[in-house]
């Protein structure tokens, strides 16, 4: 995720990290070069196109900029609701940690340890990445299964169970810290749910066609109006419509480790942190900070 200070003048127009002008520039330059040499070669007076004029272009990028607004804001929606479960989280071990917190130094750590292990894991399986020896860093004992979180959560769940049944936890206690347990596997779910359900394919594509077939007809009709405006004018529209898209790609896979996905490590980051305290564990590891403005 991008983090930076109050944006300034320059860095409205020169920021390069979290812009999408690097990934769209050769799209945008091929439309311009096309621009240019249409009007160089005069090749317009010869295309149909040019005799529609360009109010058939502003219908159509109308239209196209008010589809891509409800594709952007699906892809808001996933990235949005992705921050909001690693809240969820990161309120639920808090929680959890602060109901345990009384248990005898052994018990606790046969419980902390794993819950930030789990949050590594989780981590490591949103974005692709070696869920067993994400989750080792934190504790050995974590067997290879399919599900290397969830079969995270069924072992601190036994050690609940079995404090509970000693006497070490008390029937009320064991039942809310089931709940959080239950939470926190609800979390997951939706993270998996958000992981492996992307927007429709057909929905992306229908966008990605139109608007390369609207740039590539745009100097057409431009051309015989605006001569060597023409490259100017398609440059910037270009920009637009191929940035939107580009954004709509990273907003709607927000646990991938683009520069504009949610800061997953990050959030891990403050559960490692926050549950290691409860342990007494000093000193603490350092905050995650922003590296060329990239929290990731």
């Amino acid at each position: 995720m991008i983090v930076r200070p109050k944006a300034t003048l320059f860095d409205i127009l020169f920021a390069v990290r979290g812009s999408i002008a690097g990934r769209v520039a050769w799209r945008c330059l091929f439309i311009t070069v096309l621009a240019c040499i249409i009007v160089l070669t005069g090749d317009f007076h010869l295309d149909s196109l040019s005799h529609f004029g360009t109010a058939p272009f502003g219908l159509i990028g109308l239209a196209i900029s008010i589809f891509m607004s409800f594709r952007n804001s699906a892809a808001y929606d996933r990235w949005w609701e992705g921050r909001k479960q690693w809240g969820e989280l990161v309120v639920q071990v808090r929680s959890l940690c602060r109901e345990l917190s009384d248990l005898d130094a052994e018990a606790k750590k046969r419980i902390f340890m794993p819950l930030i292990a789990y949050a590594n894991a989780l981590s490591a399986r949103l974005r692709g990445e070696d869920e067993v020896s994400a989750a080792r860093q934190w504790d050995a004992d974590v067997p290879p299964d399919p599900n290397v979180p969830d079969s995270i959560l069924r072992r601190i769940g036994a050690e609940l169970i079995s404090l509970n049944k000693t006497g070490s936890l008390s029937d009320w206690r064991y039942s809310s810290a089931a709940i959080r347990m239950n939470a926190i596997t609800s979390v997951q779910a939706a993270c998996e749910r958000i992981k492996t359900t992307p927007l429709p394919f057909a929905y992306t594509l229908l966008i990605h066609r139109t608007v390369y077939l609207f740039c590539l007809l745009l100097p057409f009709a431009l051309a015989p109006q605006l001569g060597w405006g023409t490259p100017i004018i398609v440059a910037f529209i270009s920009y637009t419509f191929f940035g939107l898209d580009a954004i709509g790609d990273d907003l709607a896979e927000p646990f991938s480790p683009a520069d504009n996905s949610l800061p997953v490590k990050s959030l891990v980051r403050t559960i490692e942190r926050e549950t290691l305290s409860y342990l007494g564990v000093t000193p603490l590891p350092d905050e995650l900070q922003p590296v060329g403005f990239v929290l990731s």
